[in-house]
């Protein structure tokens, strides 16, 4: 897989905003990091030194039960975005990511989406 986006860098952006979530009411959960060069099935481990050649990192966060946000980055700038929020849920579109950066922008746009209004539900 190609590395369009270096995932150190996308963690330091995950890193940089924990404090306001938390801050805000929303539980962060450990960062995933999937190994390419691990075998199928690969397994999602918490210890970035354990992953060698990283092709994905991920997080959840979520407001009780019923507001949840999933994203897990792919280093070729793709993302996998799910969400629940009340009666709403489902996946955000997530392509062409082009930098850590940009990967930040969208991660604050979804974060916005998902957790500005409290769940109908």
């Amino acid at each position: 897989m190609e590395r369009v986006v270096d995932l150190d860098q996308v963690a330091m952006e995950v890193d940089a905003r924990v404090a306001a979530w938390r801050v805000g009411g929303l539980t962060v959960g450990e960062l995933t990091w999937r190994d390419h060069a691990f075998p199928w099935a690969q397994q999602f481990l918490t210890d970035r030194a354990r992953v060698g050649d990283p092709d994905s990192v991920g997080v959840t966060l979520a407001r009780g039960e019923d507001q949840v946000l999933e994203v897990v980055l792919y280093r070729g700038g793709w993302a996998d975005v799910g969400f629940l929020s009340g009666d709403d849920g489902g996946a955000l579109p997530a392509n062409d990511i082009t930098s850590a950066a940009d990967f930040g922008r969208r991660l604050d746009g979804w974060v916005s989406h998902v957790f500005s209004a409290r769940p109908t539900g």
